[in-house]
């Protein structure tokens, strides 16, 4: 997937005139790329239009038009999209009360190392946190994260034919059920999210109807 440059960003005066239209097509592509796993935790799979979002928005609230500025925008973005080796999630915990906020990220301290993937045949794959710098201590986590999922690569054509792929991905404490079909990889088969006590959200891909 390609990185942003400068070039495919637009001008502070550009960015004025075109935001309303830009916003709406962003939020409209961004959902169809998260995964709410229970009531107040969220996953979104990033790519470079939300990138590109991020980082206009960015030079939008801090009014950077300087070009080195721009630069460390971009650097700072640019390791957040996917290669097409892997995926990168932000992984986001939103609750409305601050008091509960707090107690909810005391009791799930280094949840971001327990999100997984998993294809039939294979190993899970462990997401990979906040590779650009620690964001949990010993008394809470964080509430956004930032995954990057290392998967294997395909398997070649001469080799063994495998089982059909399962996708799975769980995260401790946030029970949940709900349907998903993510629209930006359309070749995947319907997801579910089944309901477990100690695993609570697991994504099980299902046979197409």
């Amino acid at each position: 997937m390609d990185k942003l440059s400068r070039s495919t960003l637009w001008s502070l005066e550009r960015y004025a005139v075109e935001r309303p239209a830009f916003r709406a097509r962003v939020m409209a592509h961004k959902r169809s790329r998260q995964v709410a796993l229970g009531a107040h935790a969220t996953l979104f799979f990033e790519d470079c239009l939300t990138m590109r979002y991020q980082v206009q928005e960015m030079l939008r609230a801090e009014r950077i038009f300087e070009a080195d500025e721009i630069q460390g925008e971009l650097d700072a973005y640019n390791p957040l999209i996917p290669d097409g080796r892997n995926w990168k999630a932000t992984l986001m915990f939103e609750y409305a009360d601050v008091d509960e906020r707090h107690r909810a990220l005391a009791r799930m301290v280094g949840i971001e190392h327990r999100v997984w993937v998993r294809v039939a045949g294979f190993e899970p794959v462990f997401g990979m946190a906040n590779e650009d710098m620690e964001r949990s201590n010993e008394e809470k986590t964080a509430a956004v994260h930032f995954l990057s999922f290392e998967l294997p690569p395909p398997p070649s054509p001469h080799s063994a034919p495998r089982q059909p792929s399962r996708w799975a991905l769980t995260i401790r404490r946030c029970p949940v059920r709900w349907w998903w079909r993510p629209r930006f990889a359309p070749s995947w088969p319907r997801i579910s999210i089944k309901r477990h006590h100690h695993a609570a959200a697991q994504l099980a891909a299902l046979p197409e109807a």
